[in-house]
């Protein structure tokens, strides 16, 4: 397993129907193929060792012992093989006929799992030839020796607790209350659906759309093998359309009538992560269900999952841009349910960068909803000892294109009093001369809402609470912070989207400057007319930090999974020394800056990411981060 993923396949081997010798061999050859391509669960289709089209041939009893013999043929090729292989073939017990499908493992069959629900519908005749599955579980005699036999059978693998499979077969998931709803409910992560489905028209999208919902609804990975070629074709089509789904996604698909396995990671750990958070996913006891222990399968040489390098920003131009245009409703509607309640007008303090300008752009959107015009929105500019000129100019610009009241308040003098009042020396250009000024910007803009009855809207992101990259009590405060739960990433794209939508072009300039500046607090005297204070070379690269947010708060990964997982996602882009140092920087402010969090002003949630103290994140503010630093310092070298 690689950092918590497994490699999986679908797969439909070439058959002959009512040819289990063939078969047979057809089937080791792909898993021969399938372990070639470092595959560590291989599922296959309904009755692929016979064929699922037999008709009345399953009564006869040279097929079945032709089954039988080719299931040792399997079983033998399997031995000092690592991959699990399930495999479906019809199985005789106890003078009924069962629907089967067979897991095998390093020589061994684990288990055997008949179908629950056999369809005698349409086109499907099962219940002429099948006996559904009992409900106890016994054990059934194989040549290879004494296997479960039974439903409720959890396959877990030994040393790798969250790689615990279970299996349904076919219609077991077209029913309103599937199987794989017991299994994942004790236990299994991963749910293995081998089938025959035949090809009409319009249902590969219905199976698509089961395959996906299912894996979402159980929060599991779920890999569907469909028959496909040598099966007989007198009355129907099977297209041999295979998906592996995870928690809603559709990592791999083998579309119909495309004969490729279908090959994909499954997040084992992510999953685990998920359904320990959520308490509304409630675990049994499985004191009905038999746990298999297997061996544990090799790993794979290298991970071919795509790793996203932002998590948050999706690639897919049309979904970005609905996106942005959904989380741009989302914080206009918050704040203007606060503006109604309190029926004041918003004061922001506006300095020329990204996140002042995501912050007016949504306070304009979210007065027009209450019928309040652009003018009543008042953006204060408080130019002080960094300020440039570009960022000046940028923010009168903009609230110019926008049509709101704009005031400069130059601060120098009232920092300069502070300093002397406190004894600070002002060439000593430490933490205490970079936040006096923000928090006399803050104290401004407090007593001028106070002075029209309004409220201050906070312009600070998800990434800069992440990482404590605000003033306390300075811009760390407001009454009502319109962009905190998004990310530094997002905003850009935020604002590049309203550049792109505005049909303006006054307001696209300026809004294309502030995209090409340095993000920058500038509390320091610039060089010259360049900005001196570059955050990114302080705290490092907000695309890495924004990566690790993600990966710790939304999939729970370990330091040693994040620094593997973002030299995938970086490549050649960071060095993996430099990811490791920045990985060293998130860790440690983000445990030393909680207190920072613990005390936030309200804001909306955006998106399943949040350090909301009253929602989805709460942290001691003293918690110590030894143990999340000494598994970096431990790791070794390169990737």
């Amino acid at each position: 397993m690689f950092n918590g993923f497994i490699r999986v396949a679908a797969a439909s081997p070439a058959i002959r129907v009512a040819d289990p010798h063939g078969n047979s061999e057809a089937i080791v050859t792909v898993m021969r193929e399938a372990e070639a391509e470092g595959v560590q669960l291989l599922c296959l289709p309904e009755l692929c060792l016979t064929g699922y089209t037999c008709g009345d041939l399953f009564h006869q009893r040279p097929l079945l012992r032709g089954a039988m013999d080719g299931l040792e043929s399997i079983r033998k090729a399997s031995e000092r093989h690592a991959i699990v292989v399930v495999v479906g073939m019809p199985l005789s017990v106890d003078g009924k006929l069962y629907n089967t499908a067979v897991v095998v493992q390093d020589g061994r069959v684990l288990g055997v799992v008949p179908k629950t629900h056999l369809p005698g519908y349409g086109e499907f005749y099962e219940p002429r030839h099948f006996t559904p599955a009992p409900a106890a579980t016994s054990t059934v005699a194989l040549p290879g020796g004494d296997a479960p036999f039974g439903t409720r059978l959890l396959f877990q693998c030994d040393g790798m607790p969250d790689f615990c499979l279970a299996v349904e077969i076919c219609e077991d998931l077209w029913v309103p209350n599937p199987p794989s709803v017991g299994h994942a409910m004790n236990g299994a992560t991963i749910i293995l659906n081998l089938s025959a489905s035949d090809e009409t028209v319009g249902k590969a999208g219905y199976r698509r759309e089961l395959v996906t919902g299912q894996s979402a609804r159980l929060l599991c990975g779920y890999v569907y093998a469909d028959a496909g070629q040598g099966e007989s074709s007198t009355d129907m089509v099977f297209a041999g359309h295979h998906l592996v789904g995870e928690n809603g996604a559709l990592l791999a698909e083998s579309p119909p009538f495309d004969s490729r396995m279908a090959v994909a990671e499954i997040d084992l750990h992510g999953l685990a992560h998920d359904r320990r958070r959520l308490n509304t996913f409630a675990m049994n006891h499985r004191s009905d269900y038999t746990v298999i222990p297997f061996a544990k399968p090799p790993r794979p040489a290298e991970l071919r999952r795509r790793v996203d390098p932002a998590p948050f920003v999706p690639s897919n131009p049309q979904e970005r841009s609905q996106r942005c245009e959904d989380i741009l409703s989302i914080q206009a509607t918050g704040l203007a349910t606060r503006l109604h309640h309190t029926g004041g007008r918003a004061v922001l303090g506006i300095s020329g960068g990204l996140d002042s300008c995501l912050a007016l752009l949504v306070t304009r959107r979210a007065c027009a909803l209450v019928g309040q015009e652009a003018g009543s929105i008042l953006a204060v500019t408080m130019p002080c000892f960094g300020t440039t000129g570009r960022t000046k100019g940028n923010a009168i610009r903009l609230c110019e294109a926008l049509g709101v009241d704009c005031r400069t308040i130059d601060i120098h003098d009232q920092v300069e009093a502070h300093f002397r009042a406190i004894g600070h020396d002002p060439a000593n250009r430490d933490v205490v001369y970079e936040n006096a000024q923000a928090r006399i910007r803050t104290l401004h803009l407090m007593d001028l809402a106070n002075g029209i009855g309004g409220l201050v809207v906070g312009t600070g992101d998800l990434s800069e609470l992440a990482l404590g990259w605000a003033t306390y009590n300075g811009d760390h405060m407001s009454m009502y912070a319109v962009n905190a739960g998004v990310p530094k990433t997002l905003v850009r794209h935020l604002v590049r989207h309203v550049a792109d939508t505005c049909g303006d072009e006054a307001l696209r300039a300026v809004l294309v400057d502030i995209l090409d500046t340095p993000v920058s607090p500038e509390l320091l005297p610039p060089d010259g007319d360049d900005i001196a204070q570059k955050t990114e070379d302080l705290v490092g690269p907000y695309e890495l930090h924004d990566f690790f947010l993600y990966h710790v708060i939304r999939r729970g990964r370990t330091p040693r999974q994040m620094f593997a997982l973002a030299c995938e996602a970086f490549g050649d882009k960071f060095e993996p020394e430099v990811v490791r140092c920045w990985l060293k920087v998130f860790i440690r402010r983000f445990f030393a800056q909680q207190f920072k969090r613990s005390c936030l002003p309200d804001g909306p949630k955006i998106g399943s990411v949040t350090l909301s103290p009253r929602a989805d994140w709460r942290m001691p503010s003293d918690a110590a981060p030894d143990a999340w630093l000494r598994e970096v310092e431990e790791m070794e070298g390169g990737r």
